[in-house]
């Protein structure tokens, strides 16, 4: 990388003579290597650390559908993404970039935003790696909700060529313009203000009539096995005792507001595809009387899948990892936005369902899977120029079509490798190589 302080010119120039070392129109190839490891064989290796009797959730989930399995393959994809050559542009990448991990959410003003709004997988890396993962999402996400291949070529170059245009713009911004641009321009389009409606609809209220009970103590979480259980009363006091060091994470006057809600109760969760078999607890907590709760969620965070394949510094806290990645990526974080450390696990701590909403396959049928994919190019581009060099990205991404072109060819070809991988695992379910668990939506 050429040195931060080089002109505008300079690093344009830079990123253009990047086109050597992989061209645009190159980023179109996926075979599977020679070495490629047997996918079943690679997931149940990556879960070996996570807890066995929730394993057969995480399979059944991904065991739904395609794009469902796509979900959970995280370190298959890393493993793929690895074999290929790069442009040697770093950024901080989500990860995890698949269409319903960017979503609705609630700023620290209230206001609604939409962004990234996962990070378990973030590391400095190569940004075409979230290009690919998102773009092939699209594929297998747009079958999902019903659209033909060809549609889903044509919602992926969409999706780049705003891509390319959001890191141009941001490439023109002052240093503090880019740290606080937000995404808004196609907020009124397509299945967004749906989208944003559904959020409007997620209030920490909801979340109390949806997760808790009335009792004799006051409302607590009820249980629905597996997916909502009660702890014993050394982990709720373990829980309750990591908030405190959680707490030093904070700026002095978020801490001075979260010390004003009052921990009531704590509970296990089960969250997500493929975070399922990781430690993640719910703490219910009332601050100015029972019609003021607030929801935390502490969720245990190993290290990022890609990490292997990559020289990045070792974090030494992989809470403090997503968080900082996603405060690099986002313009507008959670304010109880934090980590702490528990039996040795590292964990992010942050609110649970403010707000939050997500994309369902039937908000992608007809134009609503190209306005989104526009909106998912937009928002990516904008976390990549914030966090790495807006003007070396702009230099290789250029402003011709061939880019798209081929990240579009990428996606087709991966689907159909991730699809393949699917069948694979499926039939893996059915020889009963893989226990799979009833009711794990």
């Amino acid at each position: 990388m050429v040195a931060p302080l080089a002109n505008v010119a300079e690093r344009r120039a830079y990123g253009k003579s990047c086109r050597k070392v992989l061209h645009s129109v190159d980023q179109c190839h996926w075979k599977a290597p020679r070495s490629r490891p047997d996918p079943v064989e690679l997931l149940v290796s990556a879960s070996r650390d996570r807890m066995p009797r929730l394993l057969p959730i995480k399979w059944a989930r991904m065991a739904a559908s395609p794009f469902g399995f796509f979900r959970g393959a995280v370190p298959l994809m890393a493993a793929d993404l690895a074999s290929l050559p790069t442009t040697g542009i770093t950024v901080q990448i989500c990860g995890d970039a698949h269409l319903r991990n960017l979503g609705a959410f609630a700023s620290p003003t209230g206001a609604l935003v939409f962004d990234i709004n996962d990070f378990d997988e973030t590391i400095s890396g190569p940004w075409e790696w979230d290009v690919k993962r998102l773009a092939a999402s699209l594929v297998l996400g747009g079958r999902e909700a019903g659209q033909s291949d060809g549609a889903c070529k044509e919602a992926v170059k969409s999706f780049v060529a705003e891509y390319r245009m959001s890191v141009h713009h941001c490439s023109g911004l002052t240093v503090l313009g880019l740290a606080r641009y937000s995404v808004y321009r196609h907020m009124e389009a397509g299945p967004i203000p749906e989208l944003l409606k559904k959020a409007r609809r997620a209030t920490p209220e909801h979340t109390l009539e949806k997760l808790t009970r009335s009792g004799k103590g006051g409302r607590r979480f009820k249980e629905e096995k597996p997916l909502l259980t009660a702890v014993s009363g050394k982990t709720r006091r373990a829980v309750l005792t990591a908030l405190g060091s959680y707490r030093d994470t904070l700026s002095r006057e978020r801490r001075h507001f979260l010390e004003r809600y009052h921990p009531v109760d704590v509970a296990f969760k089960v969250v997500g595809t493929g975070s399922v078999g990781t430690h993640d607890y719910v703490i219910l907590c009332f601050g100015n009387g029972s019609e003021d709760p607030l929801f935390l969620q502490m969720k245990e965070e190993p290290p990022s899948a890609y990490a292997p394949y990559l020289k990045a510094h070792v974090p030494r806290h992989q809470g403090e990892r997503v968080v900082q990645g996603q405060r690099l990526m986002q313009a507008q974080s959670d304010i109880f936005l934090g980590w702490t450390k528990m039996d040795g696990r590292d964990y992010l701590v942050r609110q649970l369902a403010d707000h939050k909403a997500v994309i369902d396959a039937e908000d992608l049928r007809g134009s609503g899977l190209m306005a989104y994919a526009k909106m998912c190019g937009e928002v990516l581009g904008k976390g990549h120029a914030r966090s790495g060099d807006a003007c070396v990205l702009d230099g290789y991404c250029g402003d011709a079509e061939k880019l798209g072109n081929a990240i579009a060819e990428f996606a087709v070809a991966y689907a159909a490798q991730s699809t393949a991988d699917y069948e694979l695992f499926t039939r893996a379910v059915k020889k009963g190589r893989l226990a799979i668990a009833k009711g794990a939506d």
